[in-house]
């Protein structure tokens, strides 16, 4: 078998293969993370953390019937 004829049976089973997107699933990870965390620090840096959480307690103690 020439080396092209082994390469080219590498390249197909890596790209059918189970290990086709390893690594892939770490990048998204992180890049989730990292919009997370912008999230998070956009809604500290605005000051919205309290109105959030007025917001948020008002919508529970509605549904739970306390107030």
């Amino acid at each position: 078998m020439s080396r092209f004829e082994t390469w080219t049976r590498t390249v197909a089973s890596r790209m059918r293969g189970a290990e086709r997107d390893a690594g892939a699933g770490f990048v998204e990870y992180a890049g989730l993370m990292i919009i997370i965390a912008g999230i998070f620090t956009l809604i500290d840096s605005l000051g919205l953390d309290n109105m959030i959480s007025t917001a948020i307690f008002n919508a529970v103690s509605d549904v739970v019937g306390g107030g």
